[in-house]
């Protein structure tokens, strides 16, 4: 049954109005599609390996512990008779377009968050509709259209949309105006705050803070010192601010990186370590902006100016090891060594929106954490201040 929490009365003109939409248990409501058997049942959608993590699960599947990111043998322990089904990227990416279009085809602006969600901005249609009838009523249409449960929050901002989008799941709905937003917030949980770490939660939690409420009266003053911008941002988010933008939809094609070198060159191990240095790059740009890639290409161009190309098609991913191993085997099968190499170049293409998490059908919950640290220091310090050892020498572009 379907969760509806809303009031009669709309908030002021003035006041935004952000809908996020967001699929439930995306790859196994997929999954269900395809095979009615598995509806009802605890469904684990992950890697076959035994080294592999959750990917996703569904809701009766969680009852047991069971959660993204979790070791499949671990998924095992808390949940022997569930049901484990191996990943189908294509598939989701296919049924994620499907609701894309939808949306595309009827709101006035709106942003593919990752695979599974969208933020709309509906500000200024409440002079002409009921902004909350018409999300319920394209609510309804992409379910008719696609059969995949979706939720859907309605309210002043992304953050609230968002909270709000996860506390009404699965397949609920809600419409929170500006005047009980804060009513709504303050009695949850501050791992409720988009964007709060697991290191950050143990400081407010050391502190007394279990609550948006308490974090709220907490001044931001503190927060601030002890968390410097982000204790700001989250002080901001827990009293209901957040004025981040929907930013109009634009689905990236590629991303690549080319390097033209002042001498031409044969040595086969610089050509190898400029090429990691690429992919290494170009993999952090893609988890920045959520994406993974499903075809690696690579282009050399020798002193004469013949040019040659290789690609290659993987699973989805985002992750260094990955890429690079697809890499070098093209290099291996394109270059024959002793040639001059004026240019080499590496593309990344067949993208699609979605988080690293995403890409763990088969690998380690360790490879993810080493990724994510590498990322925040990066984040922090730089592109360059983390690197493999074998990139640590590569000379800087010309």
């Amino acid at each position: 049954m379907n969760k509806i929490l809303a009031v009669n009365k709309l908030p002021d003109a003035l006041n935004r109005y952000i809908a996020l939409f967001d699929l439930d248990a995306f790859f196994v409501s997929v999954e269900r599609l395809q095979d009615k058997r598995l509806i009802g049942k605890p469904v684990i959608v992950c890697g076959m390996s035994g080294r592999s993590v959750v990917s996703t699960c569904s809701y009766e599947a969680r009852k047991f512990g069971v959660h993204s990111a979790m070791p499949v043998l671990m998924a095992k322990h808390l949940c022997p008779n569930g049901i484990y089904v191996n990943g189908h990227m294509e598939l989701y990416r296919k049924y994620s377009k499907m609701v894309t279009d939808i949306i595309a085809g009827k709101a006035p602006v709106y942003e593919k968050a990752s695979i599974d969600e969208h933020y709309l901005d509906l500000s200024g249609m409440e002079r002409f509709f009921d902004c909350y009838k018409w999300t319920q009523e394209l609510r309804q249409f992409i379910i008719k259209n696609t059969g995949l449960p979706i939720s859907c929050a309605l309210s002043v901002n992304k953050t609230v949309a968002k909270i709000a989008a996860d506390e009404v799941k699965p397949n609920g709905t809600i419409f929170l105006p500006r005047h009980e937003v804060q009513a709504f917030l303050d009695p949850l949980s501050i791992k409720k705050i988009p964007m709060l770490g697991e290191k950050t939660f143990q400081v407010l939690s050391s502190m007394g803070i279990s609550t948006i409420q308490m974090l709220r009266e907490t001044s931001p003053g503190t927060m601030k010192r002890l968390f410097g911008k982000n204790g700001e941002v989250l002080w901001e988010k827990a009293n209901g601010r957040d004025d981040t933008p929907v930013i109009q939809h634009r689905e990236r094609k590629s991303l690549s990186n080319e390097r033209t070198f002042e001498k031409d060159t044969s040595d086969r191990e610089l050509l190898e370590r400029v090429l990691i240095t690429m992919v290494e790059h170009l993999a952090y740009d893609l988890r920045k902006e959520q994406s993974l890639t499903s075809c690696v290409a690579i282009k050399i161009r020798y002193s004469d100016f013949t040019t040659r190309t290789a690609e290659k098609h993987i699973p989805f991913t985002s992750f260094d090891h990955l890429l690079i191993k697809a890499i070098k085997e093209l290099f291996e099968t394109l270059y024959p060594g002793n040639l001059p190499v004026r240019l080499i170049g590496v593309r990344f293409s067949s993208m699609v929106k979605g988080s690293w998490q995403m890409d763990l059908f088969d690998d380690t919950p360790q490879m993810a954490r080493l990724n994510s640290a590498m990322d925040m220091i990066r984040n922090r310090f730089g592109t360059d201040a983390v690197k493999r050892a074998v990139d640590i020498n590569t000379p800087k572009k010309d």
